[in-house]
């Protein structure tokens, strides 16, 4: 029986070691191993070594303060025990206030469950095709990028035929037909300066 109690002791020291250099990584980026030494000398240096955290780090002692006040708030209630703050009419009120979405999450999660699950063949196709399709999204932005470029260019011919082309032959069409006035008003002249001789 004492076995078993020496077991049992070495195993908490051992667990309570491990979370305290848990704990020491996460707030200081680090652990320091410890040398195997006898267990009231390691009970001793572990709490002397959360002495030094709680030190260091006020948020851990306000905690183990609220603890030291108040334990009942880091015990959970059974889950068939009602809390006890709590009169039964506003337990009431509670549970019938939350009573229309139960349905609804039943049948959200009876969706969930009849959902088939992909076969995973099927998954590891797609991700194999995983690089091809990136390789297809590089291709499709440089022919975007290549489109840019070509409706530019296109536009920069279409402005240069318009210019040159249209422009140029509507100054060549109005200057013929002013020509052309012009000539129909002397051959006007001409007829009427004969009608009149």
């Amino acid at each position: 029986m004492e076995t078993t109690l020496d077991n049992t002791t070495l195993s908490t020291i051992s667990l309570l070691e491990a979370r305290l250099l848990r704990l020491e990584h996460l707030v200081c980026g680090h652990t320091a191993q410890l040398p195997k030494v006898p267990a009231m000398r390691s009970i001793q240096e572990l709490e002397h070594r959360f002495g030094l955290l709680l030190q260091r780090v006020r948020v851990y002692a306000e905690l183990l303060k609220l603890y030291k006040s108040q334990p009942t708030l880091f015990q959970a209630p059974q889950p068939s025990e009602p809390p006890s703050e709590l009169p039964s009419d506003a337990l009431r009120a509670i549970v019938l206030a939350a009573a229309p979405s139960f349905p609804a999450t039943a049948s959200a999660l009876t969706a969930i469950s009849d959902t088939p699950v992909p076969d995973p063949a099927q998954s590891a196709a797609l991700a194999a095709l995983l690089p091809r399709m990136k390789g297809i999204e590089a291709t499709q932005l440089a022919q975007a990028v290549e489109i840019a470029e070509l409706r530019t260019r296109s536009e920069a011919v279409i402005r240069q035929w318009y210019e040159r082309d249209v422009l140029g032959y509507s100054d060549f069409a109005a200057a013929a037909e002013s020509r052309v006035e012009r000539v129909e008003r002397v051959v006007k002249r001409v007829e009427k300066a004969r009608r009149e001789v």
